[in-house]
């Protein structure tokens, strides 16, 4: 499906319509899916943004409308993601969902990296039917299926062989073959080790029993496939899951719904093995971080995950970023200084929004960012621009009773009553000045006066610095200050505050507020000047221009 300028509207119209037609009076349903294996970042978000988007969409409309979370925590452990021992090494190989926790306080592997996610999408008001697929395996929910996929083996082969790409004339994990050759679409776990470092030897079609031999020396069978621990093969698996779940739409990263990929073999197998159809689909573009490579792996380790981004994003701009893109677009979230021009833009659309200047996409982007069919989501009542939050979080560490202060001064028409009217939108500021902003680059305010720089003061700076100390008394607020500060080299030419600035002006201001971010605290730059200003009080800016 191409996406259109509202490829929201338009896909969720498409679902209630292919679903209508496939199943009558049943919602359709969308589908997601996650491996475990390490943790989930936030490209990963995308698999599940996409579809939540739709589905919520669909429910908007007064329709129903399912979203299927399949955790594939069946899914063989592959490699040891960075940061975890390497004792994990012995478990590559057998199902996330027995695999240690590496943490001691969950059930497994698998369920240690779900927990995160779940909290995330839980504030992120993403609303899942979560399905695991190591209880749909162990159940028997399969069992049929999988039965049907073996006798069908030599149907699945001829599949494969068809869209085999030719980079490697290796077998992949989806051949998996015995010495004669002879194709086999499942792969048992091992009775003996627990690994799947297993082949099957044989299958009676008549009996349903199955023989595999295992690395570890282990000789299984003949025994009841039934009985047999294991899972079919990845391009198989997904079909059947298809048909098994009547999935009406699943989009799926570029790699996966390219020519030949899994969602082409998938098409085949669905209709011609298991009964069933081909989920509407389309391919995402992968999600990156501002600095970072463009793709993100769970089993390498390290990506920033939703969790991250909830830190120092409010949960409706996580939600912005993805919603404004079209699928098939590339972006990044920024974890560097442009947080805070994004925090800039959700603001001037805001406002836009409620003014009713916004353009029609932009309004329909904002919507559902800011709340799904079940209601808005929590929002900051007082949401003060976030460069002057992080500023005032830097300047004051954390102080919370000298942020307070800080934070009345900068609303002197409307005072901030408590740090709360400000929250959540605060901690994302101190979370950000805490976790990404460099220790070096952080301010440390003066104890005491630099008398040397002090001393060597040209008459000129001691009647800017004059200027400033007589007057920022006058009007203690942002705005006057912020006015102030620009317009002391024009006051010392004999021209208006509110004077047009040349290029020689130009040149005074930089030197006039270099010189203060030197006396002030030791550095060329810093915080804005007029929330630094604040930020210190009259006394303390006194004291370190020698005027105290």
């Amino acid at each position: 499906m191409a996406a259109a300028e509202d490829w929201v509207a338009r896909t969720a119209g498409e679902v209630r319509a292919e679903g209508e037609r496939r199943h009558p009076g049943e919602a359709p349903t969308c589908a997601s899916g996650i491996s475990p294996s390490g943790p989930v970042h936030l490209g990963n978000l995308r698999e599940l943004m996409t579809p939540h988007l739709v589905a919520d969409e669909v429910r908007k409309q007064g329709a129903p409308c399912r979203h299927i979370l399949s955790w594939d925590d069946y899914d063989r452990l592959r490699r040891v993601p960075a940061g975890f021992g390497e004792s994990f090494a012995e478990h590559i190989g057998r199902p996330l969902s027995a695999v240690p926790d590496p943490c001691g306080r969950h059930l497994s592997w698998a369920e240690h990296f779900k927990e995160p996610l779940r909290e995330s999408l839980a504030r992120l008001g993403v609303r899942v039917t979560e399905i695991s697929q190591t209880q749909m395996y162990t159940s028997g929910a399969y069992t049929d299926r999988i039965i049907l996929a073996m006798r069908r083996r030599a149907d699945i082969s001829a599949v494969l062989a068809r869209y085999q790409t030719k980079r490697s004339a290796e077998p992949d994990d989806d051949e998996p073959r015995d010495a004669r050759g002879e194709y086999y679409p499942f792969k048992p776990y091992c009775a003996s080790c627990g690994k799947d470092d297993t082949t099957v030897t044989g299958f009676d079609d008549a009996t349903t029993e199955i023989t595999y031999t295992c690395g570890c020396g282990a000789r299984v069978g003949p025994v009841p496939i039934a009985g047999v621990a294991g899972k079919l093969v990845w391009k198989v698996d997904w079909p059947m899951r298809w048909a098994y779940e009547r999935v009406t739409f699943e989009p799926a990263g570029v790699d996966h719904s390219s020519p030949e990929s899994s969602f082409t073999v998938g098409g085949q197998l669905v209709k011609e093995i298991f009964g069933g159809e081909m989920p509407l689909h389309f391919g995402y573009a992968f999600v990156g971080t501002a600095g970072g490579s463009s793709k993100m792996s769970s089993s390498s380790g390290g990506a920033p995950t939703p969790a991250d981004a909830l830190e120092i994003l409010e949960a409706p701009l996580v939600r912005w970023l993805y919603a404004r893109r079209r699928p098939e677009q590339s972006f990044t979230i920024a974890f560097n200084d442009e947080v805070g021009r994004v925090y800039d833009e959700w603001d001037a659309l805001t406002r836009k929004v409620a003014d009713g200047t916004a353009e029609p996409a932009s309004v329909a982007a904002y919507g559902r960012a800011a709340g799904t069919a079940e209601g808005p989501l929590p929002v900051t009542p007082r949401p003060l621009p976030f460069r002057t939050l992080a500023s005032v979080a830097d300047i004051t560490a954390g102080d919370e009773t000298q942020l307070l202060r800080i934070l009345r001064d900068l609303t002197t028409e409307d005072p901030v009553g408590t740090l709360d009217e400000t929250r959540p939108r605060l901690d994302c500021a101190q979370a950000w000045v805490a976790r990404y902003v460099d220790p070096a680059e952080r301010t440390q305010v003066r104890h005491e006066p630099d008398q040397e720089r002090l001393a060597d003061l040209t008459d000129s700076e001691r009647s800017a610095i004059k200027l400033l100390t007589e007057r920022m008394g006058d009007d203690w607020s942002l705005p006057a200050l912020t006015t102030l500060l620009y317009g002391i080299p024009k006051l010392q030419r004999g021209l208006p505050i509110t004077a047009p600035p040349d290029d020689e002006l130009k040149a005074a201001q930089k030197a006039w507020f270099l010189l203060l971010y030197r006396l002030l605290i030791a550095k060329d730059k810093g915080p804005r000047l007029p929330t630094l200003l604040l930020a210190l009080g009259q006394d303390r800016i006194r004291g370190l221009l020698g005027s105290g």
